[in-house]
């Protein structure tokens, strides 16, 4: 791996990293977690939100894009089963790294095999002129299996208050904040929403896989494209909660999660030697 060009082991925020550097863009994705924690285009402003605040390993890294896998939050699961999944809190193995011609870079990880779990995972990325991510599920065992998961991606924002998200427009929610009742999204999605104005905790089902955060401060928009994706979760606690958020505080202006991902009932049915892939695509673009 040391011999190729533009990849290199270093630090992020005093977190150990792969930096990758193209013609195009620049990326950071930590050891602890595979995490994506930087992409940023070569004539633009960064794309990930990292908490200033983030604290160091073992605790899950607040900022990037965490891997939610095998679950998500505990669906499915006990109470005291750690949110998100287990990958997220592992060591990653970097497997391949292939420079293009071009100089786009394309890169496959994978955490440890987890025992007593059949099943198994790799993730590709490909920084470029896009930030491309793939999360390959393989039942390696004998029985069917329920996954939801998501990549779960905080993108950082000029002001939380003023973006916007188009592709949502007429989709069912699952509203966490309102105990899970269903809700049809009226218009483009923001934060001020008069329903429940300044906070947002949402699983949009059945979505499309095709939304545009549109960021008036920043001057850009971020097209994002799914596959393999059957839900959206859109999350920022809001300013009151998060107070009481460690790594957040006075942050939350300065990130939207938007997710991509299948969770609630968009859950997935793996047969045994069955795979999924989940796809995710971000475009940086001018307004």
């Amino acid at each position: 791996m040391k011999d190729v060009e533009g990849l290199s082991l270093g630090e992020l925020d005093g977190f150990s990293v792969w930096r990758v550097t193209t013609p195009f863009s620049t990326a950071a994705i930590s050891l602890f977690g595979g995490q994506l924690l930087s992409f940023a285009p070569r004539t633009g402003d960064e794309v990930m939100w990292l908490s200033p605040a983030a604290k160091p390993p073992p605790t899950p890294i607040r900022g990037g894009t965490p891997v939610c896998w095998p679950y998500f939050a505990r669906q499915g699961q006990a109470h005291d089963a750690p949110s998100h999944g287990f990958v997220r809190t592992l060591p990653w193995e970097l497997r391949e790294a292939q420079r293009d011609a071009d100089g786009s870079m394309r890169l496959r990880l994978a955490p440890p095999v987890i025992a007593g779990l059949s099943l198994h995972l790799v993730m590709s990325l490909y920084v470029g002129r896009t930030l491309e991510q793939e999360l390959l599920t393989e039942n390696v065992g004998r029985r069917p299996v329920h996954l939801t998961q998501a990549l779960h991606n905080y993108f950082r924002v000029g002001d939380a208050l003023a973006t916007t998200v188009e592709g949502l427009e007429g989709l069912t929610y699952l509203d966490k904040l309102d105990g899970g009742r269903a809700h049809v999204q009226q218009g483009t999605w923001r934060l001020d929403d008069p329903r429940d104005p300044g906070r947002c905790d949402r699983i949009y089902t059945g979505a499309g896989g095709h939304y545009v955060l549109r960021d008036p401060v920043l001057g850009r928009r971020i097209a994002i494209r799914t596959q393999g994706s059957r839900s959206a979760v859109l999350w920022n606690p809001g300013e009151a909660a998060a107070r009481a958020i460690a790594d957040i505080g006075a942050g939350w202006r300065d990130y939207l999660c938007v997710e991509a991902g299948n969770v609630g009932p968009d859950e997935v049915v793996l047969a045994p030697g069955a795979r999924h892939c989940l796809r995710q695509e971000f475009r940086v673009e001018p307004l």
